[in-house]
C-alpha cells in the first residue's frame, strides 16, 4: 500500500451530523498531522526526504480542494506555493491568482443580499443588467454561478466575465457566497450525503436564493440556470439532479458527478479519479439512493481541461454520462463531434447530443492541455485561462437554447 492509500485508510471518521453542522470543516488540524506524519513513517518514508515533502505537498493540497483544511491566504506569489497552481500552467502565465480581485467593471448593479432557512444564512451578490426595466421588463433569464473553493463572488465575477454577457444578453446573475464558518476554504460542501438532498443544507439554501431572487425580479422561471466550478460545478450537478422544477439546465466546469463521494476520503477518491467513476454508483454507500425522475434529464453543458491535476477529467466524462443516460431513457440522442483550437491557445474537442428534435441536451467540451482553471475566463479572477475557448460564452448560448418545461 502506497503512502497515500495508507493516509486514506487512516484518516480520522467524519463526525456526526450533529457535530458536522457546527464545525461542517473542522477535522482536527493536529490530528490530521499525525496521521499523515504516522502514514509516511508507517510506509518506511524518511520524513526529511524529498519525496515526503512532494507526498505531504499532494495530501495537502488535495484535503484544501475537497474544503476539509483551511487554505492559505491568497498572496500575490500563491502561485510559488500552491502546488497545483504550478500544474495548471501558472509558469506560463495561464493561471492568474491576485492578491486581490477588483469588482468586475459592468454597467448595471451589483447588489449584496443574504438569505436564511432552517439550514442557515448565505450571503449573495446579485447583478442587474443594463437595461433591465424592473416591473415593466418583460420576464428574463437567471443564471446562478457558483463559485469555486477559495473564490468569492466578487472573484468569481471577475474570472467569469458572466456580468459583461448578462448585460449583452439581459439575463440576471446571483452568485451565492459561501460562508467561511461553513467550509474553512469556502467550498461547497458537495461531498457531504446531507449536502447533496432536497430541501436539506446547502442545495435548500441555493434553491431558497434562487427562488427569492425570482420572486423579487421579473425572472422567467423556465429559464433559470446554475453553473459552477470545481466545487461550485459538484454542487451545480446537485441541484440539477434534486431541483429539477427550478432549474432548466446545468453548466459544470471541473466538476464532479452526483453522489460522486459522502465522506472526506471518498471526496479525495474521487476527485483523483482512483475509484473509478463508473464502478461509483455500485459501491454501497457512496451514492445517495437514486431520486425517482417525474420528467426529462436536465440538459447539461461540461466543460474541463486534459491536465487538470485536482479534479481527474474522467469525472467530467462521469457528468455527461450520467446526463446522457438519463436523457436516452426518454428519447435516443444522436452524437457529434467538433475538434478546434483558440488562436494561439487550447485545442477542444466539443462533443453534442440532441434529441430526435435537435434540440442539443447534453454538451462536452474537452480543452486539452488545460487544467484546472476557468476556460477562456478573464486574468482578473482566479483559476482562470485565458487561452481556452470562453466557457461562459458557451454556457450563456447553451442555456438560452433551453427551456424548463416540468414548472
Amino acid at each position: 500500500m502506497n503512502p497515500l492509500a495508507r493516509l486514506l485508510a487512516h484518516l480520522p471518521k467524519s463526525k456526526p451530523a450533529a457535530t458536522a453542522r457546527r464545525q461542517p470543516h473542522a477535522l482536527d488540524t493536529e490530528r490530521i498531522t499525525e496521521t499523515i506524519d504516522r502514514a509516511l513513517a508507517s510506509a518506511g518514508v524518511d520524513q526529511q526526504a524529498g519525496p515526503a515533502k512532494g507526498i505531504r505537498a499532494t495530501i495537502e493540497h488535495a484535503l484544501r480542494q475537497a474544503g476539509l483544511r483551511q487554505a492559505e491566504p491568497i498572496t500575490a506569489d500563491r502561485t510559488a506555493m500552491d502546488p497545483a497552481a504550478d500544474a495548471i500552467g501558472a509558469r506560463r502565465g495561464r493561471v492568474v491568482v491576485p492578491s486581490a480581485t477588483p469588482v468586475p467593471a459592468a454597467g448595471g448593479e451589483f447588489l449584496n443580499r443574504s438569505f436564511n432557512n432552517q439550514a442557515g444564512t448565505r450571503a449573495y451578490k446579485l447583478y442587474i443588467p443594463i437595461g433591465y426595466a424592473g416591473a415593466a421588463s418583460k420576464p428574463v433569464p437567471l443564471i446562478v454561478m457558483l463559485h469555486g473553493c477559495t473564490q468569492t463572488p466578487d472573484d468569481f465575477a471577475a474570472g467569469t466575465r458572466m456580468n459583461a454577457l448578462a448585460d449583452a444578453h439581459g439575463f440576471l446573475v446571483v452568485y451565492p457566497a459561501q460562508a467561511a464558518r461553513d467550509n474553512g476554504s469556502r467550498c461547497w460542501n458537495w461531498f457531504r450525503v446531507g449536502d447533496q438532498l432536497r430541501e436539506r443544507g446547502e442545495p435548500s439554501l441555493i434553491a431558497g436564493i434562487t427562488r427569492a431572487v425570482a420572486s423579487d425580479y421579473r425572472i422567467d422561471e423556465r429559464r433559470v440556470f446554475v453553473a459552477g466550478l470545481s466545487a461550485g460545478a459538484a454542487m451545480a450537478v446537485i441541484l440539477g439532479e434534486t431541483y429539477p422544477d427550478v432549474f432548466a439546465a446545468v453548466g459544470a466546469h471541473s466538476g464532479l458527478p452526483f453522489g460522486a463521494a459522502h465522506d472526506v476520503p471518498s471526496a479525495l477518491a474521487a476527485m483523483k479519479g482512483s475509484a473509478g467513476m463508473t464502478g461509483l454508483a455500485g459501491l454501497p454507500g457512496t451514492r445517495p439512493p437514486p431520486r425517482e425522475r417525474t420528467g426529462p434529464a436536465i440538459p447539461t453543458i461540461v466543460f474541463h481541461g486534459t491536465a487538470d491535476r485536482t479534479v481527474d477529467q474522467r469525472n467530467g466524462l462521469a457528468i455527461v454520462h450520467d446526463a446522457t443516460s438519463a436523457a436516452a431513457g426518454n428519447a435516443r440522442l444522436q452524437a457529434s463531434s467538433h475538434e478546434g483550437k483558440v488562436e494561439g491557445g487550447h485545442g477542444y474537442t466539443r462533443e453534442v447530443f440532441t434529441d430526435p428534435a435537435a434540440q442539443p441536451i447534453v454538451e462536452l467540451w474537452i480543452v486539452h492541455g488545460a487544467g484546472h482553471a476557468w476556460s477562456g475566463g478573464s486574468a482578473q479572477g482566479t483559476y482562470t485561462d485565458p487561452s481556452g475557448p470562453d466557457a461562459s460564452a458557451e454556457m450563456v448560448r447553451f442555456f438560452l437554447q433551453q427551456r424548463n418545461g416540468r414548472g
